[in-house]
């Protein structure tokens, strides 16, 4: 019965993924191709990283997002540093406000790492006459004639036969057991293979770091643990990749180069995209601001007080002036009640005749 609690949760589904595509490359270039097998783990990586696409992106926008808040959680510090319990919950409050979750940034990272176990546990099964750690101590001919979770038996065989000029994929560079389960081991050969792709995954870890690195804002840069990560980055990490490439097999460190170089891709890709979002976002509010904005020389216009009576008065034409009469009708129309004009004239004028 399948164990919902064991490592197999990972394993069978890292087997069955790269089972597919060798399965799929097989049937073009032979089952106990090297390259058949090469390509199935470097798909593996693609199929992964596909995945886990729409992760990574939401893991750029929070990282943006927290160089854009540095300002205010360095503010908190400022005034909240000595108390540490004030401090965790104004750095709540802030995260909550602007809807930031730092752990949705650390996902595409830990979802890697136990598909590279996995991996990494799954390419030794094909090989379990040296023992080890988890590991069956099987003899050649039973290693050959055991399945590998969802590879059969043959699968098996193919893998154990396929090599690149004596350099099989499951074998490293400093392997000096479990050699006989190979059809053809050459160290030499391993190691003409190995060194290229380790250097390169290196090389594309740092050129990944850099890429990173680049893209941060200067306040983020400042900050004394973002910096001392940067370095880790950059150098750390690309020196572990070379150091530690001849202790593993060819396969984990095909799959390091394959998933430093999507990254590199994805990245570039990923940050482009944001970039164009964010500008185009700026143009839309410019653009508002300038069709709200008044006409260049043209001074605002104030809105007309209403009559106490909530009547609007008739603007009057320029340079016109309304006659009595035509005072009378306007304010007649407005509801108004006019006065009566005076009878009395006003002095050395003649008095007007009443039309009868």
């Amino acid at each position: 019965m399948f164990n919902w609690f064991s490592l197999d949760i990972i394993y069978y589904p890292v087997s069955a993924i790269m089972w597919v595509w060798y399965k799929a490359f097989s049937f073009v270039l032979g089952p106990s191709n090297f390259f058949a097998w090469a390509l199935s783990v470097m798909f593996l990586v693609f199929t992964l990283r596909a995945i886990l696409y729409k992760p990574f992106v939401k893991q750029i926008r929070t990282t943006r997002q927290m160089q854009e808040l540095q300002p205010q959680i360095k503010a908190l510090q400022k005034k909240y540093g000595k108390d540490r319990q004030r401090m965790a919950l104004e750095m709540q409050k802030l995260q909550k406000e602007h809807g930031f979750n730092p752990i949705l940034g650390c996902l595409p990272m830990l979802a890697q790492l136990p598909v590279f176990l996995g991996l990494y546990h799954v390419l030794r099964s094909f090989n379990r006459t040296q023992g080890g750690f988890g590991q069956l101590h099987l003899s050649v001919e039973q290693n050959r004639a055991t399945g590998n979770y969802v590879f059969s038996a043959t699968d098996v065989a193919h893998f154990l036969d396929a090599n690149f000029f004596g350099a099989p994929l499951g074998a490293s560079m400093i392997q000096t057991t479990g050699l006989d389960a190979f059809t053809d081991f050459n160290r030499a050969a391993v190691i003409a293979v190995g060194v290229p792709i380790m250097i390169l995954a290196g090389v594309a870890t740092y050129f990944n770091s850099r890429a990173s690195v680049a893209r941060q804002s200067p306040e983020a840069a400042a900050n004394p643990q973002t910096a001392m990560m940067n370095k880790l980055a950059l150098y750390v990490f690309p020196l572990g990749v070379t150091v530690g490439g001849p202790f593993l097999p060819l396969a984990i460190i095909l799959y390091w180069f394959s998933n430093n170089i999507w990254t590199f891709g994805q990245q570039h890709y990923v940050f482009g995209k944001i970039e164009k979002e964010e500008e185009e976002k700026k143009q839309e509010a410019i653009e508002r601001r300038s069709a709200n904005a008044p006409a260049p020389g043209v001074k605002p216009t104030k809105a007309k007080k209403p009559l106490t009576n909530g009547a609007t008065p008739e603007p009057a034409q320029e340079g016109v002036e309304l006659t009595d009469s035509a005072a009378e009708d306007t304010a007649s129309a407005n509801g108004q009640a006019q006065s009566t004009p005076s009878a009395t004239p006003r002095p050395g004028a003649r008095p007007k005749k009443r039309k009868r």
